[in-house]
Formats: structure tokens, sequence, C-alpha cells
């Protein structure tokens, strides 16, 4: 077994390695730059074709740097090809982001300022960040919270989320969601019906409705609406024209949504 997997680890580094390889000599042989000159050698009558790409190969064998050089250019494209694709998405969508009405919504419903939070009841970086979203709308009597139930992280929280949105039609979704989210312990099917009954939600009624097709098509539509926007993780923050992933803290919070008030004006 162990040889095996020597074997293995040899044979998926060295396939690692010519894969990668072979992409940035492929990159080079596509880019402008080296067209250009690879043209004017070839129509010189310098070299070959053949020729030519040895060199390029036996160059990358000498200066194995310009492999990370080259992938992690391509990634900051990439990068930069998302993000705009992201926030293309952003524009044409605001209404299924800002104005879902499957949507929960907490703070100031008719506020001037919208915050969108995709999150996971599982999540840790989602909990540590509940009671920042819970003093921004302490101190913000004009922000609007938009909640997008995310469950990525398996059936328990799939069952979390599908009792939230369950909540709502109870008129206790938000009060669920701050219950959930103080909860000091990984959020199980059985923590849920427990934290719902002391919340007051008549439970029965709860898990009757949460299996409701327009619950799961919401769930669904949050899932949709995120890979479109490229939020792969929770938690995840739209604010005016910025989509920002991962926790943060009050302070940068607040100036995002400051940043937001001043684009509106």
């Amino acid at each position: 077994m162990i040889s095996r997997l020597k074997q293995a680890n040899r044979y998926g580094g060295w396939l690692v390695r010519t894969l990668l390889l072979a992409g940035v000599t492929g990159w080079l042989l596509l880019n402008p730059g080296f067209q250009g000159a690879q043209r004017s050698a070839i129509a010189a009558g310098e070299m070959s074709q053949d020729q030519f790409d040895q060199r390029v190969h036996d160059y990358i064998i000498a200066h194995p740097e310009v492999i990370m050089e080259a992938i992690q250019g391509l990634e900051a494209r990439q990068r930069e090809a998302d993000a705009a694709e992201a926030k293309a998405t952003l524009a044409s969508r605001a209404d299924d982001i800002l104005r879902d009405k499957q949507s929960p919504v907490g703070g100031n419903v008719e506020g001037n300022v919208t915050m969108v939070e995709f999150f996971d009841y599982n999540c840790p970086y989602c909990r540590q960040v509940a009671p920042i979203m819970a003093q921004a709308v302490a101190d913000d009597p004009q922000l609007k919270i938009v909640y997008k139930e995310f469950p990525i992280l398996g059936p328990a929280s799939v069952f979390a989320a599908k009792a939230a949105l369950a909540a709502d039609r109870q008129g206790k979704y938000v009060e669920f969601h701050k219950a959930l989210f103080g909860a000091k312990t990984r959020v199980t099917e059985a923590v849920v019906l427990k934290v719902a009954a002391e919340a007051g939600l008549d439970v029965p009624r709860m898990q009757t409705d949460m299996q409701s097709p327009e619950i799961q098509a919401s769930i669904d539509r949050n899932m949709e609406l995120a890979q479109a926007l490229k939020i792969t993780g929770t938690p995840g923050f739209i604010v005016g024209d910025q989509i920002f992933p991962g926790a943060t803290d009050l302070e940068t919070m607040k100036k995002l949504i400051e940043r937001a008030r001043g684009l509106q004006k």
C-alpha cells in the first residue's frame, strides 16, 4: 500500500508539473508578444516552428520562476473577470437581490441603505459577525437588512434554513434567526426544534410549512444567485455596489454602509 501511495504521489506530482508546464507554455505561445517574436523569427528564416517551441520550453525549464509568475498573472486576470461579471450581475438582477419578496427583511424595511447577507447557520464566521450586524442595525436607523438563506454546510444547515423561512410565515423570522446564531453549539435538527419552541413558534405549523415548495424554491434561487455573484462561501455581503466576502468588523461594515449611502446622493 505504501509503495502504491508513493507511486501515486510521484505520478501526481509529475502530472501536475507537466500540466503546469504545458499550460504556461501554451499561454506563452498565445501571448501577443511571443506571437510577434515567433512570426518575426520564423519569417526571417532564423528558426523553424519546432525550434521556436523548443526554445520557449528550454527557457521555462531554465527559469521555473516564470511558471508561478504566469500562473499568478492568469489568476489575477481571472479574478478581475469574475469581479466584472459579478458587478454586471449586481446591476442586472437588483430586484432578485434587493426586493425578492421571499427574502426576509430586518432593520428598517424602508431604510435608505440595504445590506444583503448570504449566510449559513452552521458557519462560525456568520455566528461571529451576527452581533456585529445587530450593532450596525442598532446604530443606524436607516439600515435595511435582506437575509439570504445560503445553506452550504450540509443537511442540518438546509433544515435550519427551511425552518427560518417557515418562521417568517409566523412573523418571527428575525427573532428565530438571532436565536439560532445565539446557540452555543452546532445547529442540528434537534437544536432547531428546541430553539423554535423557546422562541414561541408554533412548531407543528413550522414543520408543515418547511415542506412548502416555495421555501425550497427560495433557497434554490439564493443558491443560483450566489453563484452568479461569485459568492462561494459564507458570510457574503452586498452593500451598495460592493460585494464583500467574509466576516468583517463593525468599523469596516459601517464604512461600507456610508459609502453606499453616499452613492445614492
